[in-house]
C-alpha cells in the first residue's frame, strides 16, 4: 500500500490517499502563521485506522514544517503523541518565549 500525502492550502489541511485513489483516506488540519503551524484535527478513515495513513499525514507535514522552518504546535492529540514516540521530531515543538509570570 502506497500512501500519497498532499499539502493543500486552500483547505488548511494535509490530504492522504492510498493507491493512487482519489478518495480522500485521512486528513490533518492545520492554522498556520509565518513561524508557526499549528496541528488541530486528524482523521483517517475507518478502513484505512492502523495502516500508516495517519503516521505518513504527520512524517510529511513535520518533514514541511521543517523545510519552511516552522515550528510546531500538536493541538491534536494524535500528532501530539506520535511526536511524543519519535524524538527527533520533537525539536520542532513551539515554545512559549513569554517571560510573563503571575
Amino acid at each position: 500500500m502506497t500512501v500519497q500525502v498532499d499539502d493543500v492550502p486552500e483547505a488548511k489541511r494535509y490530504e492522504a490517499r492510498v493507491d493512487g485513489g482519489s478518495d480522500v483516506a485521512g486528513f490533518a488540519d492545520y492554522i498556520r502563521t509565518a513561524e508557526l503551524v499549528a496541528f488541530v484535527h486528524t482523521e483517517v478513515a475507518p478502513e484505512y485506522e492502523g495502516k500508516g495513513v495517519g503516521s505518513a499525514l504527520v512524517r510529511t507535514a513535520l518533514d514541511e514544517a521543517r523545510a519552511a522552518r516552522l515550528r510546531v504546535l500538536a493541538t491534536c492529540p494524535f500528532f501530539a503523541a506520535w511526536i511524543a514516540r519519535h524524538p527527533d521530531y520533537q525539536d520542532l515543538l513551539y515554545q512559549s518565549r513569554s517571560k510573563v509570570s503571575d
